[in-house]
């Protein structure tokens, strides 16, 4: 029996064609083992990224055969972001995960001085945690939860909501762009201490979390939807945000929700969700938009948070580890 070698390079031009297999082994399991929302991009697209330096991308070659691969970008966030490690089998994983892990920090060495890695674990990719501890990651229990349309029992807790009364000083309107600027101090405030700011360091200078803000409304993130993002005005003056976009397809998200501190404790998350799903079924009611689903993401330690999304609707789907390496200079 001959003995098998393993290489792990950066994909080049010569590996092209015989990548190809084990890439569309990854893109048939993408939604059932590794919890993706959307069909990844096909091959060619997946290619043309590489070769545009939008994504990076390490193989692993099994007697010369890729039969694993790790792909990371580090251009869209403060960020590294690792999103996804795949082989072919179980045989040895590992082992191939981990010399690609080793690959990734080497290639990224100078630039893991400045910045995390983050790495959200999703699906098959949770059975690495204990293995990449040994790297110095660590991990952030998520969970992900929807809000189901048609569902009968979500679109009844949602109808029979027991809101607080709103003091008239207060008001839920719709996004305008008049309340960006706002909305960067309040999303600020509300994550700079927060889990979320480990692993995505914007949050933690207003400069960052511009970019944040930019990136929902400039529909980078996944369409932006200002009719259905909440904003709660104090005296006329935004205090609160519930944002909301379209990842995909029939998928809406609520990716923010922050009030300012001294708004708190007063039930307003809970008026802020609620005009906002409520938007996004009466729209689907309507035939105004055809949404599937809502689906909102947050800690699963987070008791506060998981009890209000239970309140409006949601029900948790799934849990996956999120992974974070910090700077090498903390």
């Amino acid at each position: 029996m001959s003995e098998t070698n393993y290489t792990v390079e950066l994909l080049n031009k010569d590996s092209y064609k015989i990548f190809k297999g084990v890439y569309n082994d990854f893109c048939s399991k993408a939604i059932t083992d590794y919890k993706f929302e959307l069909e990844p991009l096909d091959y060619e697209g997946f290619i043309d990224a590489v070769e545009k330096n939008y994504i990076k991308c390490i193989i692993l070659k099994e007697n010369e055969i890729p039969t694993a691969f790790l792909c990371y970008t580090t251009i869209t966030t403060e960020s590294i972001d690792l999103n996804i490690i795949h082989c072919l089998g179980t045989e040895d994983e590992i082992t191939k995960a981990k010399l690609m892990i080793d690959k990734f920090l080497s290639q990224t060495e100078v630039e893991r001085m400045t910045k995390v890695v983050s790495y959200p674990m999703l699906g098959h990719q949770s059975t690495y945690t204990a293995d990449f501890s040994s790297y110095g990651f660590k991990f952030i229990g998520l969970a992900v939860l929807r809000f189901m349309m048609g569902n009968a029992s979500s679109e009844r807790i949602l109808e029979n909501m027991k809101l607080t009364e709103l003091p008239e000083e207060y008001k839920i309107v719709g996004y305008s762009n008049e309340y960006k600027e706002k909305a960067i101090n309040v999303i600020h405030n509300a994550f700079k201490d927060t889990s979320d700011a480990i692993y995505d360091t914007r949050y933690k200078s207003l400069e960052g979390t511009k970019d944040i803000i930019n990136k929902v409304t400039d529909s980078i993130y996944g369409e932006f939807l200002p009719d259905v993002t909440s904003v709660l005005l104090y005296e006329g003056e935004p205090v609160g945000f519930a944002f909301s976009n379209v990842t995909g397809g029939k998928i809406a998200n609520v990716p923010l929700v922050g009030i300012e501190k001294s708004h708190r404790g007063k039930g307003f998350s809970e008026h802020l969700l609620n005009r906002s799903i409520k938007t996004l079924v009466d729209w689907t009611k309507l035939g105004k938009r055809d949404f599937s689903e809502v689906n909102v993401t947050t800690e699963t330690n987070n008791y506060k948070a998981l009890k209000l999304y239970r309140r409006v609707g949601f029900r948790e789907d799934y849990c996956y580890p999120h992974a974070y390496l910090l700077t090498k200079k903390q």
